[in-house]
């Protein structure tokens, strides 16, 4: 099949299907005369099996490790099993994150309980403070905005400023 096929076949957008191709997570697909990329039933299941990892919001180097598994399926999963686990604390861990930010955004929400101009609106004037600089990396990771994904056990961050409102109280 075509990768326009592919990718409706497995409901991937066919660039989706070129970026996993260069990133080496599915393999180069033979090509016809006319250039064409042509895929199999090996690239669907394949594509198939990444879609399933990122659902499950698996970085790139974990479905990558994975794969490799897959490919060698005499191989011990001890290191599945590890991988999954780790990766359940990441997704415990941004849990975490994301309550602390509900926490913040609701206390936000509370400085403007009744609809008044904007130049006197305390959402606006929260948000508008200058926030003092942070000192190390860890103090910067300790409660930003959550990232959609994790590499290496740590988290990227935004690199805006929101130590102002996780530690200044509201009202």
């Amino acid at each position: 099949m075509k990768i326009g096929e592919l990718a409706c076949h497995t409901g991937t957008q066919v660039e989706t299907i070129r970026y996993y191709e260069r990133a080496g997570l599915l393999p180069k697909a033979a090509r016809t005369d006319g250039n064409y990329r042509i895929y199999g039933v090996a690239h669907a299941e394949r594509l198939r099996f990444i879609r399933n990892c990122r659902s499950l919001d698996m970085t790139l180097d974990e479905i990558r490790a994975l794969l490799g598994f897959k490919d060698s399926p005499t191989a011990n999963c001890g290191t599945v099993n590890e991988l999954l686990d780790e990766h359940i604390g990441h997704v415990a861990s941004r849990i975490r994150e994301l309550r602390q930010l509900e926490r913040q955004l609701k206390g936000l929400r509370e400085l403007c309980e009744e609809a008044s101009d904007a130049g006197h609106c305390g959402i606006l004037n929260e948000l508008a403070q200058t926030a003092a600089p942070q000192s190390t990396q860890s103090e910067a990771t300790a409660g930003g905005h959550v990232p959609g994904a994790h590499k290496g056990g740590t988290q990227s961050r935004s690199k805006d400023n929101t130590k102002s409102l996780k530690t200044r109280p509201f009202g």
